[in-house]
């Protein structure tokens, strides 16, 4: 499988007593594909996938796969602290017939590398489907490194990586001496070095609410290779991430910046709480200049 473009991990919608509002998560994910991102990821991090029951998360799945309806590839997420919950995830994933399964490292227990690649081994017999793998060291406190990604490569369904691990070593190493792994943007303020490097997709949760702008740069760099163009669209950007990345508020963003197109995303689950009013502020003032610059950019 050829990972190509924009995936966008989908936020889910809360109510206020924190329930899920399955209207508005449809609303968002026919917004997304009109928007014309590539592929949709449910039960990423941005999803809140860490704050649902296992019995939610494959309802989840189900719901989106029904909503999508074929128009782009479905990945579902199987990160969990126990292997039996991430195979159950994987088993769901191939039930409903979706098109890939993302592979994490399983939080908290901090595995070696050989008892990691044993774990991935094993959710990827559970669902026999294309897996992007997704190294986030910083949540999952382990590197997936060059022993475990040798181990799972005798599987050939492992066939992508969302690199999120901001090392920018990382992207060298797999550009050189893992090629047959397709490298995938996890880390958004480097979106032009995945590029540059050979990556052709971009996993970013942004994009929920900014699809067009993320699609104006991955078209530049990757369909284009207008590094020129690239360079000023990340320019623009760059204020964006910052705010994005900065004090543990990236899931909130996210949903105020939907709110803000006008979809209803509702507080994230506790323990995070929703923007204050200074905060949400600071993202208006930015996603209006961000929305200004590249529209500029674009009208050239």
């Amino acid at each position: 499988m050829k990972f190509e473009g924009i995936y966008t991990p989908v936020m889910t919608p809360h109510r206020e007593d924190g329930s899920i509002d399955r209207d508005a998560f449809a609303a968002i994910i026919d917004h997304l594909i009109e928007s014309g991102v590539h592929g949709l990821i449910n039960g990423g991090s941005t999803g809140e996938y860490y704050a649902q029951s296992m019995e939610e998360r494959m309802e989840m799945a189900s719901f989106a796969m029904d909503i999508i309806a074929g128009r782009v590839p479905l990945m579902v997420g199987t990160v969990a602290i126990r292997l039996p919950d991430s195979i159950a995830m994987a088993e769901h994933a191939a039930k409903i017939g979706a098109a890939s399964i993302l592979v994490g490292s399983p939080p908290y227990s901090v595995p070696t590398e050989r008892e990691n690649a044993l774990n991935a081994l094993a959710i990827d017999r559970a669902a026999d489907l294309p897996v992007m793998l997704y190294n986030y060291p910083g949540r999952m406190g382990i590197n997936m490194g060059e022993e475990f990604l040798d181990r799972v490569g005798r599987s050939r369904n492992f066939c992508a990586i969302k690199e999120s691990s901001g090392d920018i070593n990382r992207v060298h190493l797999l550009a050189r001496d893992y090629p047959h792994i397709q490298m995938s943007c996890g880390m958004d303020d480097q979106a032009l070095e995945f590029f540059a490097w050979g990556g052709r997709s971009w996993v970013c949760g942004g994009s929920n609410f900014l699809p067009k702008e993320h699609i104006a740069l991955w078209k530049a760099c990757v369909i284009d290779g207008d590094f020129a163009k690239g360079r000023r669209i990340m320019s623009a950007m760059m204020p964006l991430m910052r705010v994005l990345e900065q004090g543990g508020k990236f899931i909130q963003c996210i949903k105020h910046g939907c709110e803000m197109n006008g979809f209803h995303a509702g507080p994230p689950r506790p323990p995070l709480k929703a923007l204050n009013k200074d905060d949400k502020r600071q993202l208006e003032q930015v996603v209006r200049v961000v929305k200004r610059t590249i529209a500029e950019i674009e009208a050239e």
